[in-house]
């Protein structure tokens, strides 16, 4: 079922309206859909690299709106429907805490995700679960989406189709090592 949804997806790239369609799949992959944007910005790119730019720049509006929208998902349904259970049960400080913590390594769970192959959806429905400071989650899904979508472009604005494998087989590797090697240098920093 899966490789039919990406299927359908990748044939959406040839589409007079790919633009469009691009939108659509970056706005609901940041809060509920499976299929990374990447599957339509490469082969879009590889056809027209004169519009990578343009392709990074709707990708990443559409993310980060899409990434409210699980925000929001986040912040209503816990709101209603989670906070009371977990209240009921005795468990109402245990969340806080948890929240707590999430929120002080937010900024890093929201770059990591919006960078790596990491599902951006689960990082922006718990940004809204937790209540992170919303200015906090916008810049940081603003800096990690562009990163990622803008160093994609230039990669195959740059190189074309003979990075294309290196970018849908080990990009994604490559953005978590960096996310790791950047982690832990600050925490070597901070700690040393």
């Amino acid at each position: 079922m899966l490789r039919s949804l990406y299927n359908r997806t990748m044939a959406l790239a040839d589409h007079p309206h790919a633009l469009w369609w691009l939108a659509i799949v970056a706005f609901v992959e940041s809060s509920f859909f499976p299929i990374p944007p990447d599957v339509l910005m490469i082969p879009m790119i590889l056809a027209r690299p004169t519009r990578a730019w343009l392709i990074a720049l709707v990708a990443l509006v559409a993310s980060v709106l899409g990434g409210l929208l699980g925000y929001a998902i986040g912040a209503f349904f816990y709101d209603g429907i989670g906070q009371p259970i977990l209240e009921a049960m005795g468990k109402g400080d245990a969340m806080l805490a948890f929240n707590t913590k999430f929120n002080d390594f937010g900024f890093w769970a929201v770059l990591g995700a919006g960078i790596t192959p990491f599902p951006f959806k689960v990082i922006t429905i718990m940004s809204g679960w937790t209540g992170m400071p919303l200015g906090t989650f916008v810049a940081t899904a603003i800096l990690a989406r562009a990163f990622r979508f803008f160093l994609v472009a230039a990669l195959l604005w740059k190189f074309g189709t003979p990075i294309r494998d290196f970018i849908e087989k080990r990009l994604g590797l490559v953005f978590t090592v960096f996310i790791v090697l950047l982690f832990g240098g600050f925490l070597l920093i901070r700690y040393l």
